[in-house]
């Protein structure tokens, strides 16, 4: 049964039919979307662990999944990248079957309490819900979507989905991020034995790494991942697929096939002078040693630069985990500096305006072009080329043109730069017969498999730099394409 019929056959069951009777469209639109409960800012920048969002209570989330129209054509899942059955859960909500909602998330979705936190829905599948041609703010649907997955983890419901019988063939997985994880879940659920190779000493990529926990907690990374090992997935770390083991060395231990899921962890910086001062660093090292080394804490011993006044270079959700973490570790004057207008800036609206409550300082249209030192070789300060907007770029955004003689000097004593990353190149650079493009990035087709017949790619290591929902798409395409040229050689 493919994805239509399924969503036709559900919504034609009889207690949908008699859900969906049960109020008027008028009455359903009536209500307004629910509020997310937040910790209150002056409280939660004191912890770098406890979740600024503490999600919806049982009566929240039975009014909100009450707003579903249940739409005979369901538009939101247009929007999904890993196309979950999004009226289906919801209505399952509303019926008061949360664990049943839960299991219709992991039909399509091996991570859904991450998607839930951490998925931009407002781009995404909120950004198609039908409300928006009502001129009404969309369903909720990911605060729903973390609901289901967190009653499910906190009730002791989690269960394994159904899987295929063991088919006698491997699969491995390079690197342990969605794109990674969402490819290990697809393969387990068909019947394949997969291990997944971790270059680091945790599970997770970037969700552990590069994501806060008072954004997303470990604990909610690890019962996914803890349900992945009950799926029969086994992860391997501290091995580096193209150092510790060659293309050779994955074939010679009687892999079938392999998908490369290794993100993007090569910082960008701008190339201007006082860069490699002491105090200037990447958000990939600044969030890596305090999210993963835990090198916040005050008894750390490789402990990170606090600093007393911080500036965070660049508009996007890292550049917010950054100012925000640098909060969280005592500055008392934390900056974002963004060459672009606020609305130019691609992190998530909720970050921004969580940012700002937070108490950190906005310095839009204000580009640095150099950083000057102290008698030790410390940043001092920075110099900032002011910045107006002109015509749109490629991107389509306004692009940013420099003020002539207007640079203003600000004091500063830890520099994190946040402007991008580029892909690890450690596979590419070891699979001879790879297509790789002049970014570093695995060049892939329509089915995400690369020149190599047997390998796939997705996530970062193929976009160059994503969200987390878009690389689990791409860990689904290609476990599904992956399947379907095994399947043929049997």
């Amino acid at each position: 049964m493919n994805t239509n019929e399924l969503i036709t056959e559900r919504r034609n069951q009889e207690w949908r039919e008699t859900l969906r009777k049960s109020r008027s469209a008028k009455e359903r639109s009536a209500i307004e979307r629910v509020k997310m409960p937040e910790l209150d800012p002056s409280y939660r920048i004191t912890s770098l662990t406890e979740e600024v969002n503490t999600g919806l209570t049982e009566e929240q989330a039975l009014l909100e999944a009450t707003r579903c129209l249940d739409c005979a054509k369901p538009t939101c899942m247009e929007g999904c990248p890993v196309g979950i059955h999004i009226p289906s859960f919801v209505k399952e909500i509303e019926r008061g079957r949360f664990a049943e909602a839960a299991t219709i998330l992991r039909e399509t979705s091996s991570l859904p309490a991450v998607c839930g936190r951490v998925c931009p829905q407002e781009r995404q599948c909120e950004s198609k819900c039908i409300y928006h041609s009502m001129k009404k703010e969309p369903v909720a649907i990911g605060y729903l979507e973390r609901f289901a997955a967190d009653w499910e983890r906190v009730n002791g419901t989690m269960k394994v989905p159904e899987l295929q019988p063991r088919n006698g063939k491997k699969v491995a997985v390079v690197g342990s991020g969605p794109a990674g994880l969402s490819f290990a879940g697809d393969m387990a659920k068909l019947g394949y034995e997969v291990v997944v190779f971790e270059a680091l000493h945790e599970i997770g990529g970037v969700l552990k790494y590069g994501i806060p926990e008072y954004r997303l907690p470990n604990e909610v990374v690890d019962a996914e991942i803890e349900l992945l090992h009950r799926m029969g997935v086994s992860f391997e770390t501290n091995t580096i697929v193209g150092a510790t083991l060659s293309y050779d060395d994955i074939h010679d231990m009687g892999f079938s096939g392999l998908f490369v899921g290794s993100g993007a962890g090569l910082p960008n910086f701008m190339g201007i002078k006082g860069e490699n001062l002491v105090g200037v660093m990447s958000s990939n090292e600044y969030l890596t040693r305090v999210n993963l080394m835990n090198a916040g804490a005050e008894d750390s011993e490789t402990p990170v630069f606090r600093g007393r006044s911080v500036a965070v270079i660049g508009g996007g959700n890292t550049a917010m985990d950054s100012v925000r973490t640098a909060k969280r570790l005592g500055a008392e004057r934390a900056m974002i500096v963004y060459r672009r207008s606020e609305e130019e800036m691609p992190a998530r609206i909720e970050e921004i305006a969580h940012a700002k409550e937070e108490g950190v300082e906005f310095l839009t249209l204000h580009n640095p072009v150099e950083y000057l030192s102290n008698e030790r070789g410390r940043v001092r300060s920075m110099l900032l080329q002011k910045m107006e907007l002109g015509e749109p770029d490629a991107s389509g955004r306004r692009k940013p043109v420099a003020i002539e003689g207007a640079i203003e000097e600000v004091p500063v004593d830890v520099v994190i730069v946040s402007i991008g990353v580029s892909p690890n190149p450690l596979v590419p650079n070891a699979f001879k017969g790879l297509n790789v493009s002049s970014k570093g990035t695995i060049v892939v087709n329509e089915n995400n498999a690369t020149d190599l017949p047997d390998v796939y790619a997705g996530g970062d290591i193929v976009r160059g730099g994503a969200t987390v929902i878009l690389a689990m798409g791409d860990g689904r395409k290609a476990a599904s394409s992956m399947h379907e040229y095994l399947s043929r050689l049997s």
